[in-house]
């Protein structure tokens, strides 16, 4: 126990509510800001002005979001430069494939998928990074199989636990005005 311990302090691994509850979960609010939000400012900002060129910047923000969370949780959990360049992939994959249902429906997990599989894949990748010395390849390849294949396994069954609570709070939102 005391070699697992000494190993996830040498990663810098910290398993706590704090690292990722708070640390994790506000990075990630940003990099969904500097994304998405702004993207949809600019993709609005374009259509109301007619200007195309503001469209399309917001289009390609948007695109984004997946990766700019990745990478936002991945700094706020101090990765190192592989694994963090790592997470675009990851974030990507978890954000597309969380916005869909288990039944190949639109879901609302993208984010959501995000989080819980980012924070994954970095601290996989934290593990492997620096132990080899082929590290170029072993620690962005541990970081993208591990991030991605979870986001196969998982990101859609969040995406459509996404819905279904919103779904179910929007009913009931909808029921008080009446």
């Amino acid at each position: 126990m005391e070699k697992c311990k000494a190993f996830l302090q040498r990663k810098n691994i910290v398993i706590s509510a704090r690292r990722y509850g708070i640390d994790a979960l506000g990075a990630m609010a940003q990099g969904l800001f500097c994304s998405l939000l702004i993207g949809t400012i600019l993709d609005t900002l374009g259509k109301q002005l007619g200007i195309a060129f503001l469209v399309t910047v917001g289009g390609y923000a948007s695109a984004m979001s997946g990766p700019a969370m990745a990478i936002a949780i991945g700094y706020a959990l101090q990765a190192p430069p592989l694994v963090l360049f790592s997470l675009a992939t990851v974030g990507y994959a978890a954000n597309a494939l969380g916005s869909t249902t288990l039944d190949g429906g639109k879901g609302a997990g993208g984010p959501l998928a995000v989080l819980f599989i980012a924070i994954i894949a970095a601290e996989i990748g934290k593990a492997v990074s620096k132990e080899t010395k082929i590290d170029i390849l072993v620690t962005p390849l541990a970081t993208i199989l591990a991030g991605v294949g979870l986001s196969a396994w998982w990101a859609p069954a969040i995406g459509t636990a996404a819905t279904s609570v919103g779904s179910r709070f929007s009913s009931s939102w909808n029921s008080c005005g009446q």
